[in-house]
């Protein structure tokens, strides 16, 4: 029996679905029973608990043979970093309570770094203070999530423009969902003693140019790649309806992949995804 948290999100779904296609048994997390609803009919175990309650944490985690965690956005937080700490510290509490021994954390490209990756910055943090909590801590470090460029299609479909801040000719390791689950299924299973990091990319490296090629043919209209000016994504948040805290930390992020931070920290050494860029596009169109 694995636990899998993040159930309503892509990636905990992914991963859920992964450890059912190996033939195991999953116990899915979720704050509400509504949440659960669709997975019963999977034939998964319902645990309502929120991860920051450290005894409901613990009770939904116990006998199982593993877990996958994450630490969740907080788009509100007026200090993000610290609220993401602060979540961090009530999960880890509820895993050491628990008396689990082999946990799957999902982490991000470019999380080695201390500073300079807006957001991935608390991904970092929470690498530091997990490592050791359990006998076996596995840190799943995706590149950039393909799905993120949904966020991008209405204003492609009415532009017929895909923006993007920095070049949009550089080939960089973006990955799909489905792969990320399967990724993180996998690593549960083999349960390997001690602390590591495994980083996947999609099948192959793909520029903002190679999507919007393939969005072209899925959405029937020609759809062009433009370049932004990295300075620009900041002001370009705040529009969008973020608070000036989090535009700056997502801004910072785009700065971190300009200067090359957003990279892996062993670049010869990561994994590949099998799922083709069409693929993973068509799931969103």
């Amino acid at each position: 029996m694995y636990a899998v948290a993040g159930v309503s999100g892509r990636t905990g779904a992914a991963t859920a679905n992964a450890l059912l296609k190996l033939g195991q048994k999953v116990r899915v997390i979720v704050r509400t029973e509504a949440q659960g609803e669709p997975w019963k009919h999977k034939h998964c175990e319902i645990a309502v608990a929120d991860l920051t309650d450290s005894a409901a944490l613990a009770g939904v985690l116990k006998g199982t043979n593993g877990a996958f965690l994450l630490l969740p956005p907080n788009m509100a937080a007026t200090d993000y970093l610290a609220d993401r700490a602060a979540f961090l510290e009530k999960m880890i509490a509820g895993v050491k309570k628990s008396g689990i021994k082999n946990i799957l954390f999902l982490s991000s490209i470019g999380a080695q770094h201390p500073q300079g990756t807006g957001p991935v910055v608390a991904l970092h943090r929470a690498e530091k203070a997990l490592t050791g909590v359990v006998p076996s801590v596995t840190f799943l470090r995706p590149g950039y999530f393909l799905e993120n460029w949904a966020g991008s299609l209405l204003h492609a479909l009415d532009k017929s423009e895909l923006p993007h801040f920095g070049s949009v000719h550089v080939k960089f390791p973006q990955v799909g969902t489905h792969d990320v689950g399967v990724a993180a299924a996998n690593a549960l299973v083999e349960h390997v003693p001690g602390t590591r990091h495994l980083e996947l990319a999609g099948k192959e490296n793909w520029s903002v140019e190679d999507v919007a090629v393939v969005l072209t043919s899925l959405l029937g209209q020609h759809i062009k790649p433009v370049s932004l000016p990295v300075d620009m994504a900041k002001d370009v948040f705040e529009k969008g309806g973020m608070s000036p805290h989090i535009a700056g930390l997502y801004a910072e992020l785009y700065q971190g992949l300009a200067r090359g931070l957003l990279a892996f920290a062993h670049p010869h050494g990561f994994l590949r995804g099998n799922t083709p860029l069409f693929d993973t596009l068509k799931t969103l169109v």
